[in-house]
C-alpha cells in the first residue's frame, strides 16, 4: 500500500468518527463525503453533502469532519466544501449503513417495540376499572 492510500484510509477512518445526532451511522457510510482530493503538501480538500438543506446540523458537521481530518498525521491542512449536486438519496449509503437503519424494504415492527407498550393501544383511553 502506498503513503497515498495509507493517508487516505486514515482520513477516512477519521471522518468515520463524524455521526449525525439524528442518525446513528457515520458521514462516511451514509454516502455524505463525495470525493477526497490529497495534494503533495498534505493539503486535504473534502467534497460533502448533507442529508437535506433543511439539516439542523449544517454548519457544525463539515466543521466536525474538518477537525476530524486535520488531526490525522501527514495531514498539514483541511478544507470542506459542502454541495448540494447530486443531490444526497438513500441510495447513496453503504450497504452495513443500509442495514443499520433498515433500509433493506423489509420491515421488521420488532424494531419498533417499545417495552410496557403493546402497539394496540394507540388511540384509546385507559378505562375506569373501579
Amino acid at each position: 500500500m502506498s503513503s497515498d492510500e495509507h493517508l487516505r484510509d486514515r482520513i477516512i477512518e477519521a471522518i468515520r468518527t463524524v455521526r449525525d445526532p439524528e442518525i446513528p451511522v457515520n458521514l462516511y457510510e451514509l454516502g455524505l463525503i463525495y470525493d477526497i482530493q490529497i495534494d503533495a503538501a498534505g493539503g486535504v480538500h473534502i467534497t460533502m453533502t448533507l442529508t437535506t438543506p433543511n439539516c439542523p446540523v449544517a454548519e457544525l458537521l463539515p466543521q466536525q469532519v474538518e477537525a476530524a481530518v486535520a488531526a490525522v498525521e501527514g495531514v498539514n491542512s483541511a478544507t470542506v466544501a459542502v454541495v448540494w449536486e447530486p443531490e444526497w438519496t438513500p441510495d447513496m449509503m453503504s450497504e452495513a449503513a443500509k442495514l443499520d437503519l433498515d433500509f433493506t424494504g423489509k420491515f421488521d415492527p420488532r424494531k419498533f417495540h417499545r417495552p410496557g407498550t403493546t402497539g394496540i393501544t394507540i388511540g384509546r383511553k385507559p378505562t375506569d376499572r373501579s
